[in-house]
């Protein structure tokens, strides 16, 4: 994510290092290379004068000139005035004071409109609300099935009418449909349109006039860059949305609609959508985005995946055996399986803080390698799974053989758990250590 930005944003960040005092001349002359790099993300170059500017008459001021360090009050500006352009802090979905919160979702064919209303519901289910979703999109080929299909995926039922072309009249009866079923949330899942379609648009300011909604959420794709930002502008002028929801965030290597958005629309970014998976989508915090961009990480959204992937209960458990000395092999699989709730392994890897900007460009992150090792923990018997120092030279012939693997991968992971297992005696031998662990280990 924004990786080319970000390398660029290094490069003009390190020009003031090493200096112990910066000149007016060694401010203009980093401001260049920061311009260029936003320019080169595709920033919206109003965007890019406006922050280049706030930048620079900070930078000149005695708050960095008379300081002893130079260097981190440039990098401290250039995030303040980031998280400034991007929106300050992060904008929850509004709730209707009167079941059900209509959200309308709209945007350009091929968007991710009908994925992402699957992946809004399901993350709405999570914060203990009652979704339902709408079938409005009549144009598009076997539309309704695929929101059927990924409804399913989310457990979380459609409303559609067969044979009927009436979007008004859908969105109409599906909001009807809610309040008798006591649904809270209300996700109309419009049909793909080009903003100047005048025909199509006007569906969407009917049915805005019918249902009143809550939210009206564009979707666009951030790999776009300035065009993301121009339907943002149209979309926002004919239906007044209320915000943006940035699909492909993961692929985005220059970053150019996430940091235009919010700018030139004056409407906040509210999701990002970060992978394929339906529940790859993230609340939007501005403050987190500016540090990943100047290389700092992004340690509390690793927080939120590591809490979110972490099972309280089960870590008690696991603590008590690590104290009896009864942590097997079946609970080091169970590990794994709440690393990779987290994520990618090259996301988590990113969102650490000190990580430099290129670093793990070349680095290639091997995520069937926790699948290969389940593979062998499974070819041995529960037993061995128990006792692992029972697992003999033939015993290790076995397992191999049965998972596909080499006797050097069974040694390999029989290593590794042993290690494991001592580190987290030792984190034991200090009272309270464990139970404040908030990470998978």
């Amino acid at each position: 994510m924004f990786q080319s930005l970000m390398d660029k944003m290094a490069a003009a960040l390190g020009s003031f290092k090493n200096k112990g005092k910066l000149t007016p001349a060694d401010v203009k002359a980093g401001m260049r290379q920061i311009k260029l790099a936003l320019l080169e993300a595709d920033v919206n170059f109003k965007v890019v004068k406006e922050f280049v500017s706030k930048v620079s008459e900070r930078a000149v001021g005695a708050e960095v000139l008379e300081s002893l360090l130079p260097h981190q009050q440039v990098v401290k500006i250039v995030r303040e005035e980031l998280i400034a352009i991007m929106g300050e802090k992060s904008e929850k979905l509004s709730v209707s004071p009167k079941p059900p919160t209509v959200i309308m979702m709209c945007g350009l064919q091929g968007s991710g409109k009908t994925t992402h209303s699957a992946k809004l519901a399901k993350l709405l289910k999570k914060q203990g609300k009652r979704p339902i979703l709408v079938a409005c999109d009549v144009y598009r080929p076997a539309a309704i099935t695929q929101l059927k299909v990924v409804g399913e995926q989310v457990e979380t039922p459609v409303f559609s009418i067969d044979g009927c072309k009436d979007v008004v009249r859908i969105a109409r009866e599906g909001v009807k449909f809610a309040e008798k079923g006591a649904y809270d949330t209300v996700i109309l899942d419009t049909a793909g349109r080009l903003h100047i379609d005048e025909e199509l648009m006007d569906e969407l300011k009917r049915v805005k006039a019918e249902v009143a909604p809550t939210e009206i959420l564009l979707v666009v794709d951030a790999m776009t860059g300035q065009d993301a930002v121009n339907v943002a502008e149209s979309f926002n002028g004919l239906l007044d949305i209320t915000g943006v929801i940035l699909t492909k965030l993961d692929g985005d290597t220059r970053g150019g609609a996430a940091l235009s958005v919010r700018h030139v629309t004056g409407k906040p970014i509210k999701f990002i959508g970060v992978g394929e998976k339906l529940d790859q989508i993230e609340p939007f915090y501005p403050d987190r985005m500016a540090s990943r961009i100047i290389g700092m990480g992004d340690v509390m959204t690793l927080i939120d995946k590591a809490e979110a992937a972490f099972d309280e209960k089960k870590a008690r458990e696991m603590e008590q055996k690590l104290r009896q000395n009864s942590f097997t092999l079946e609970d080091y699989m169970e590990q794994f399986d709440q690393l990779k709730n987290m994520g990618s392994l090259e996301q988590i890897m990113g969102m650490l803080p000190g990580m430099k900007a290129g670093a793990l460009k070349d680095v290639n992150f091997d995520e069937k390698q926790i699948d290969r090792t389940k593979a062998i923990i499974q070819s041995m018997t529960p037993r061995e799974r128990q006792k692992p120092d029972i697992i003999n030279a033939s015993r290790r012939r076995r397992i191999a053989a049965g998972c596909g693997q080499t006797v050097e991968d069974v040694n390999r992971l029989l290593r590794q758990y042993e290690q494991m297992n001592k580190m987290m005696k030792q984190l034991t031998s200090k009272k309270g250590k464990f139970g404040r662990m908030k990470f998978p280990f």
